[in-house]
């Protein structure tokens, strides 16, 4: 049985979050579990997610938020900022989720957290593209 369709095309943050994510070299975009992901080959973003019950926290969905696997460098910082969640099922693998409704959203810094996660997916004739200059119009 396939998973049931959990967005919607029309979804504002969805529409903006494609332009960025499928400008990157040989990006791709697939429904996979019910929701969007970005692929290069392997997935290098996701769009909606939620969080996993931890403890007395309730687990709860975050429909508009973009998933991305952060350079291990920088997740202690992000995971200060209220914007950014462990997500449910990637969390365990270094994934992190921002949510998009908590504060307008920075679409250079989701291009930027998107590019770091690309980094690490992509392989190496399409990192050599967007060192070349094929990247979103938020990293030029």
């Amino acid at each position: 049985m396939p998973h049931p369709i959990m967005y919607r095309d029309d979804d504002p943050f969805l529409v903006r979050l494609r332009t960025v994510a499928l400008a990157f070299p040989d990006a791709e975009e697939k429904a996979a579990h019910g929701r969007p992901t970005f692929r290069c080959g392997k997935v290098f973003g996701m769009y909606g997610g939620g969080t996993k019950r931890a403890g007395d926290v309730p687990a709860r969905r975050v429909e508009q938020s973009v998933l991305f696997k952060p350079d291990d460098s920088d997740t202690a910082a992000l995971q200060q900022d209220p914007r950014f969640f462990v997500p449910a099922y990637v969390g365990s693998y270094g994934w992190l989720g921002l949510d998009l409704t908590v504060a307008e959203v920075d679409w250079r810094e989701v291009a930027e957290l998107l590019d770091e996660s690309f980094r690490q997916f992509a392989p190496k004739r399409a990192l050599a593209r967007l060192d070349g200059g094929e990247r979103p119009a938020e990293l030029r």
